[in-house]
């Protein structure tokens, strides 16, 4: 295969990554869409049509150099791992976390809004990516996603010979993700900690809730205190720079970006 080219209008996570493991942000940059979902929408699930999105999934493996396996995405907790049999682009399996340690492999999580999180360990032996919508964050599959790297399935989370390292790519911001008292109380039934992440909206029974902040708290907990990326500043929020992200929370209808990471 090729080597890879990355688009510099990209992002490129600034981690401490092991020098095997490549990881990427794709922006709405770089593709043939038009119209609402211009240009490089991954999604083909969201009325974008089917031949521009193969085409720009197309320039994407070709960019990265590595095959990009795509999940069947439902704010859920499961994790699935991806192999060479892996189901490379349409009907792909239901999961919201995946990970991968064989090479070229590339764990790919779509969002428009929702926080992906990419997980490796320093050895570089694994690679993991995770959708976190409020729904899965407030579930655990960040949690689940840790556990990959454990040294045994019944070994609990994160906690292996390796430390875990992790980063938060793009996510509708603090400034823009109103939720109401239920989302609140998902969270602080889990950890009373989570009430810092949440302000006032101003409009009784709304808050406006920091999912990077909520996701470093998770990861914390679940000893992963490696965590890189999204800080919850503006630069971040898919909601507030409409030429850089695709947001379903501003547009109603959307296309996809996605973040990858994959062993070299």
């Amino acid at each position: 295969m090729n080597a890879a080219v990355i688009d510099p209008r990209w992002l490129v996570p600034d981690w401490p990554a092991p020098s095997n493991v490549r990881a990427v942000c794709t922006t709405r940059e770089g593709g043939v869409s038009h119209g609402r979902y211009e240009s490089l929408n991954l999604g083909d699930h969201v009325g974008d049509l089917i031949a521009d999105v193969a085409e720009n999934r197309h320039r994407l493996g070709q960019a990265i150099a590595a095959r990009p396996v795509f999940l069947q995405q439902v704010h859920g907790t499961g994790v699935v791992t991806l192999d060479a049999e892996s189901e490379p682009v349409r009907d792909a399996v239901v999961a919201d976390a995946c990970t991968a340690s064989e090479v070229g492999l590339a764990c790919t999580i779509m969002v428009a809004d929702c926080l992906p999180v990419l997980f490796t360990d320093e050895s570089g032996q694994r690679v993991a990516a995770a959708h976190a919508g409020w729904r899965g964050l407030a579930g655990g599959v960040l949690e689940e996603a840790a556990r990959c790297f454990a040294p045994e399935p019944q070994a609990g989370p994160a906690r292996g010979d390796s430390r875990v390292i992790a980063w938060l790519g793009p996510c509708i911001g603090p400034k823009a993700f109103e939720v109401g008292e239920e989302v609140k109380a998902a969270f602080e039934a889990h950890a009373p900690e989570a009430a810092s992440c949440f302000k006032p909206a101003g409009v009784p029974g709304k808050w406006l809730a920091d999912l990077p902040a909520l996701a470093r708290q998770r990861l914390r907990a679940a000893g992963v205190d490696a965590v890189y990326g999204n800080d919850g500043s503006d630069t971040w929020c898919t909601v507030g720079n409409p030429s850089r992200f695709f947001s379903h929370r501003r547009d109603g209808v959307s296309g996809r970006f996605a973040a990858l990471v994959w062993k070299a």
